[in-house]
């Protein structure tokens, strides 16, 4: 004779005296890999919940329920080290919209290619001896010191030539609007 069954009701007390019987066991074993009772909880509720479906499906019987139930909780656990969400983290949207690029927005590079253009185009007005201290203090990236050395004057005369040429580039882009006073 076939055997009927069980019902609804009684593979839900089967499940609950599980819970209640391994439940603990199934936490802990999260519990010391991640040292987190949140996360434990919700790796033993997720190892719970699949030997549900496991149930619902229909699936061949489990020998050890304990074992599996350990075995399933531990592979969730190694799962969770592996998950990009563990790693990244998550952010809400309103959050993560005010989260700037590290590079410069599309609009911003574009406006600084076209100031840095009206500025060489502004250096080749002015005479040869300005654009050349302007190229190697702002170009090349030398220091006043380089600069005397390379020309052979002392570095207050560098300070003193730069602060001139500074003052007529500025003077040129003044008077074609490019900067305000």
């Amino acid at each position: 004779m076939k055997s009927k069954p069980p019902s609804a009701d009684d593979r839900r007390a089967e499940f609950e005296a599980l819970y209640d019987r391994h439940g603990r066991e199934v936490w802990a074993m999260a519990y010391a890999r991640w040292l987190d009772a949140d996360l434990a909880m919700d790796i033993a509720q997720e190892a719970f919940m699949r030997l549900w479906k496991h149930w619902e499906a229909g699936d061949e019987e489990i020998q050890n329920i304990r074992a599996w139930l350990l075995r399933v909780a531990r592979n969730l656990a190694e799962d969770y080290a592996k998950s990009a969400f563990r790693r990244n983290g998550t952010m809400a949207p309103q959050q993560m919209g005010g989260v700037r690029s590290r590079d410069p927005q599309p609009l911003e590079m574009m406006e600084r290619q076209e100031a840095f253009a009206q500025i060489r185009a502004t250096l080749e007005e002015l005479p040869p001896d300005d654009r050349h201290i302007l190229t190697l203090r702002y170009a090349l990236d030398h220091d006043a010191a380089e600069i005397a050395e390379m020309l052979g004057i002392n570095t207050t005369a560098v300070h003193m030539r730069l602060s001139r040429a500074r003052q007529r580039l500025a003077d040129r882009l003044t008077a074609q609007g490019q900067i305000n006073q």
